[in-house]
C-alpha cells in the first residue's frame, strides 16, 4: 500500500486541496493525510511538493505501431496520394521498424502520459511491443480483404493473429477486433468476426467514412477510388455500402474512427446503434479529409473520443498535442467547456467505450494516475490550462505501479 500526498486532486466531482491518495492496484480511499496515515499504517509515503497536481492517467483509442518508422516518407495533403504512397512503401516501413521502432512510440505515449491504448494491428508485427509495455493495452488485431476468393485465407490469418493476441495473459493486456472499413473487408469476412467478437465479448473498432473517395465509392461506386480498385484488386463495385456496413454492426457497440464523411442519418443511427465515434484531427488534416462536425455528433447525442491514430498520419503521439489541435481546429465551440470534453474523451469517457476500469481518479478505479507540478496556484480554467501548457510530467503510476 502506498499513500501519496499531492497539494491538489483532480476528481470528476471537484478539484480537491490537501488530501491524499492511498492505493495499491487500486485507489483504496481518498481523504486527508492523517485519517489515511491511521487506516494505513504500513502504507509507504510518498510527498509531494507545492502545487502538485494529480489527475488520471491519458487513454489513446487508436494508435497504429506498425508505421512507426514514417517521418518524411509517405505524402500528405490527400487520401488518395497518400494511400499510394502507403502502398509503395509499406514493406519498407515496415522493415526498417522493428520492436525498439515500435517501442520508442510505446515510450512515447508513457512520457506523454498515455496509460492507456488502443492498438490497431494489421499484421501482429507489434504484438510483442504491446505484451511488454508498461501500458494497459487493447490489442486489436485488424481484418482487411475485399475479394471473396481470398476470404478463407486471409480470415484464417486473421483468427491466427487473434489466438496469439489471447494467448497473451499479462495484467492490462486484452484482445480485440478491428475491422479495417467498409471498403476494404466483404461482408462475408465481417460477419464471421463480429460473430467471435459476440461469443468472445471481444472489443470493436473500425474505420468509417474517413475521405470523400471512401464516400464516393461506397455510396455511388465512383470517385477517386474507381482507378485504385480496378487497378490493385480488378473490383468496379464497392462491397459494401456505407449504410449496408452499419447495418453489419447493429447490436456490436465499436468505435467508429474518423467519421469525418458521415451523414447526418449515419450519426443518429451510430447513436441508436450505441457505437462510439473516435475523432483524430491531426490525421484528418494532413489527408485531407475535413473537420469532424461536432455540433452535428452532439445533435445526434453521440459520444465521442479524440486519438492520435499512428504516426503514418500524424508528427507525435502525444495526447496533450492532439487535444490542443482539437481545441483550435473547432474553434466554434465554447472554449471552457469543450476544453472539459476534450479531456473526458482521453480519461473518463475514452475508459467507458474500452469497458476499462480506469480513467478518473476514484475510489475502486485502477490507480493509472499522472503527477505533475503547475508551479502555481490553479484556477477554474485547470482543464483549459492543461491542454494549452502541456506541463512536465514528474511521474507516471500504471495499476499502482511507478512506470516513470
Amino acid at each position: 500500500m502506498t499513500i501519496i500526498k499531492p497539494h491538489f486532486i483532480l476528481t470528476p466531482q471537484a478539484l480537491l486541496e490537501n488530501q491524499a491518495i492511498a492505493f495499491d492496484a487500486t485507489i483504496k480511499k481518498i481523504a486527508d493525510f492523517e485519517s489515511l496515515h491511521v487506516s494505513f499504517p504500513g502504507a509507504e509515503i510518498i510527498e509531494l511538493e507545492k502545487n502538485s497536481l494529480i489527475i488520471p492517467g491519458l487513454i489513446n483509442t487508436h494508435i497504429h505501431l506498425e508505421f512507426s518508422a514514417n517521418k518524411t516518407t509517405l505524402e500528405y495533403g490527400s487520401f488518395m496520394p497518400w494511400l499510394h504512397s502507403v502502398i509503395k512503401n509499406r514493406d519498407d516501413l515496415m522493415l526498417t521498424c522493428k520492436e525498439e521502432c515500435m517501442s520508442r512510440a510505446v515510450d512515447l505515449m508513457l512520457h506523454s502520459g498515455t496509460t492507456s491504448f488502443g492498438a490497431i494491428s494489421s499484421h501482429g508485427l507489434d504484438l510483442d511491443v504491446a505484451q511488454k509495455a508498461a501500458q494497459n493495452v487493447v490489442f486489436f488485431n485488424e481484418l482487411i480483404g475485399s475479394q471473396a476468393v481470398m476470404a478463407d485465407t486471409l480470415y484464417g490469418d486473421f483468427l491466427e493473429r487473434l489466438d496469439n493476441a489471447k494467448s497473451i495473459k499479462r495484467k492490462g493486456f486484452q484482445a480485440g477486433i478491428a475491422i479495417h472499413s467498409p471498403y476494404s473487408v466483404h461482408p462475408i469476412l465481417i460477419k464471421r468476426a463480429l460473430r467471435v467478437a459476440k461469443n468472445e465479448k471481444l472489443p470493436l473498432s473500425a474505420h468509417f467514412m474517413e475521405s470523400p473517395a471512401e464516400k464516393e465509392w461506397c455510396q455511388n461506386n465512383s470517385g477517386e477510388f474507381v482507378p485504385f480498385f480496378k487497378e490493385f484488386l480488378k473490383q468496379e463495385y464497392a462491397v459494401n455500402s456505407s449504410d449496408e456496413f452499419l447495418e453489419l454492426f447493429k447490436g456490436y457497440p465499436t468505435l467508429m474512427t474518423h467519421v469525418t464523411q458521415a451523414s447526418k442519418e449515419q450519426l443518429q443511427k451510430l447513436h441508436d446503434d450505441k457505437h462510439t465515434v473516435v475523432h483524430c484531427p491531426v490525421s484528418n488534416r494532413l489527408l485531407g479529409n475535413g473537420a469532424l462536425d461536432i455540433d452535428m455528433l452532439e445533435d445526434a447525442k453521440l459520444d465521442w473520443l479524440i486519438a492520435t491514430d499512428g504516426l503514418s498520419s500524424n508528427y507525435t503521439l502525444n495526447l496533450f498535442e492532439e487535444m490542443k489541435i482539437a481545441l483550435f481546429m473547432h474553434h466554434g465551440q465554447d472554449l471552457l467547456s469543450f476544453a472539459k470534453k476534450l479531456f473526458d474523451s482521453v480519461t473518463c469517457k475514452a475508459a467507458e467505450a474500452l469497458k476499462l476500469n480506469t480513467g478518473s481518479i476514484e475510489e475502486e478505479k485502477n490507480a493509472d494516475m499522472l503527477v505533475l507540478n503547475l508551479g502555481k496556484t490553479p484556477n477554474e480554467q485547470l482543464v483549459l490550462h492543461l491542454i494549452l501548457h502541456q506541463y512536465k510530467i514528474q511521474s507516471v503510476y500504471i495499476n499502482g505501479t511507478k512506470a516513470l
